[in-house]
């Protein structure tokens, strides 16, 4: 897990991807039409997420302000700032991001934010 946002901050895409396991449990709720939130339940598939993520969204702000874990659950919970490219809106929102790692791979990345915010810096209103 320490690994996987210094990765993507550095936009190694494949490298982050090869953290997780051949099959994923994903989960970030959305509105419909958010290009960057494909189908995801492979290593692969994440990869093509952080790749569309990094196309369409730039990140300014990745707080983590607490972290709990048991087990082989880890949940980060912090606040994100990012803009979104197509419309140049800010997205600022607070997170959980539930992960869970089996034998050195990440096998759940459920992500939990403001949909709504999100949506309305994607959306042309």
């Amino acid at each position: 897990m320490q690994r996987l946002f210094p990765l993507l901050a550095e936009g190694r895409s494949a490298e982050a991807a090869a953290l997780f396991a051949d099959s994923v449990s994903f989960s970030v709720p959305h509105a419909p039409g958010i290009p960057w939130i494909p189908q995801v339940d492979s290593a692969d598939d994440m990869r093509i997420f952080f790749d569309l993520l990094r196309t369409h969204v730039q990140g300014k702000r990745f707080d983590v302000r607490q972290i709990i874990a048991e087990g082989d659950d880890v949940v980060l919970v912090g606040r994100l700032l990012s803009e979104v490219r197509k419309t140049g809106r800010e997205i600022d929102t607070p997170f959980a991001l539930h992960t869970t790692v089996q034998d050195g791979l990440i096998t759940r990345y459920h992500l939990y934010e403001d949909s709504y915010a999100v949506a309305k810096a994607y959306f042309d209103e």
